[in-house]
């Protein structure tokens, strides 16, 4: 039989998968797979999993939540590994899955592993950490990593996101510089920014899946200008929930690199887990550098 690492968060967001382990076992196990288990129990523990026992495996599959395939795919990529990675999503905002188009039914996407092919995507580096689908700074992002999940289940994640965005008084204002690739330069005051390999980030930004491909080597970036006055914040507002990314209030363009520039304090999130800010910041497209089972 082949083998195959399981990797599970236990506490992800409602732990919807939790009761629905042995199902989900029992689908590998009628699809040629020997599983072994492992439960994560703090952060980190993804990675260290992935990287120890990821190249000894002909199939890594993690259950949980964006957080967690961030773990597993940066254990994955900073090993050396090759080996593919099925996800099943079972968190609370659950992005890069939505992306894939991945089934929000734990058993079925077991089911869809089995029968998938493995398919190349692109990972963004971030310094010396990696992410699968964002790497953002701003209004929206220390929301992420600093609501309890037990909001974020109460609320829904575009409720409390859109929190962030009511009131002009409540938006802090970053300057930033950023060179991309081919020396173009954006510089200039925003309230938030993302540099993103995906179709959907925080459940509120939507970007049209012919604009993105997720294996082409590039990133979207993704800036939101500072609103002067109630009448751009109310532009702001309209651009994104209505998806109109060549509006003034927004920077949209792609890159491979980029070298941002900002205050050090100016803290980011990476797949919606805490990153701390730099003077400059490197970010790199690496391109093809995982495979992930899709059915």
């Amino acid at each position: 039989m082949k083998k195959l690492l399981l990797i599970m968060n236990p506490a992800a967001g409602t732990k919807k998968a939790n009761p629905h382990l042995p199902e989900i076992l029992s689908a590998f196990q009628r699809g040629g797979y020997l599983s072994q288990c492992f439960m994560t129990q703090k952060h980190g523990d993804g990675a260290a999993l992935a990287s120890a026992f990821g190249g000894k495996v002909d199939l890594i599959v993690c259950i949980g939540g964006d957080g967690t395939f961030n773990e597993v795919i940066s254990g994955t990529v900073k090993a050396g590994h090759k080996t593919p990675i099925g996800y099943i999503p079972a968190g609370s905002t659950n992005d890069f899955a939505a992306s894939l188009g991945l089934s929000k039914h734990v058993i079925q996407a077991a089911q869809d592993i089995v029968a998938g092919r493995p398919r190349s995507f692109d990972v963004g580096r971030f310094r010396d950490r990696y992410f699968t689908y964002v790497a953002s700074f701003g209004a929206f992002t220390k929301t992420s990593y600093a609501t309890s999940q037990s909001v974020k289940n109460a609320l829904g994640h575009l409720a409390y996101i859109l929190g962030g965005i009511k009131e002009l008084s409540s938006l802090h204002r970053y300057h930033v510089a950023i060179t991309l690739d081919g020396g173009a330069r954006e510089e200039g005051d925003y309230i938030f920014g993302a540099v993103s390999n995906s179709t959907s980030v925080g459940g509120i930004l939507t970007l049209d899946p012919e604009i993105v491909d997720m294996n082409d080597g590039m990133f979207e970036l993704l800036l939101v200008k500072y609103p002067k006055n109630p009448a751009e914040l109310a532009e702001v507002v309209l651009a994104l929930s209505t998806q109109q990314y060549d509006s003034p209030s927004l920077v949209f363009r792609p890159a491979s690199r980029l070298l941002v520039e900002a205050d050090p304090g100016m803290d980011w999130t990476l797949d919606g887990e805490f990153a701390k800010g730099s003077t400059d910041v490197e970010i790199t497209n690496l391109h093809s550098a995982v495979n992930i089972m899709v059915n």
